[in-house]
């Protein structure tokens, strides 16, 4: 699980779903906007019921995709994102969804230089 300080509360949620920039890859979807209070980054993940109806998957996916951000938060520039699964997600396992998350810090330009 994320640490409190790297989470978001549903009205800054809202508002990166209003103006933020998205970066896409193969089962991963990623919304960001620049952190104005020069906290630490900060994320949510959302595992939409289409993905799959049973709870219990959308939650492993979840699990995932927050430990997979929680190894990688220290090397994340400060910005407020919202990572969302996409269908094809159901069949990947912890690596893959790792390797994914890397590629998308990677396309977004998220990480930080001296690191």
């Amino acid at each position: 699980m994320l640490p409190s300080k790297n989470r978001l509360n549903k009205k800054e949620v809202e508002t990166i779903f209003k103006r933020g920039e998205s970066f896409r890859s193969d089962f991963l979807l990623l919304k960001i906007i620049k952190n104005k209070k020069h906290s630490p980054p900060r994320f949510s993940v959302i595992v939409p019921i289409k993905v799959s109806k049973k709870s219990t998957e959308r939650n492993k996916i979840k699990r995932q995709i927050r430990e997979s951000l929680r190894g990688e938060i220290d090397n994340i520039k400060e910005v407020d994102g919202i990572v969302i699964a996409l269908g094809s997600i159901l069949n990947k396992n912890f690596k893959e969804i790792n390797k994914e998350i890397n590629k998308l810090l990677e396309i977004s330009n998220l990480r930080l230089k001296n690191r």
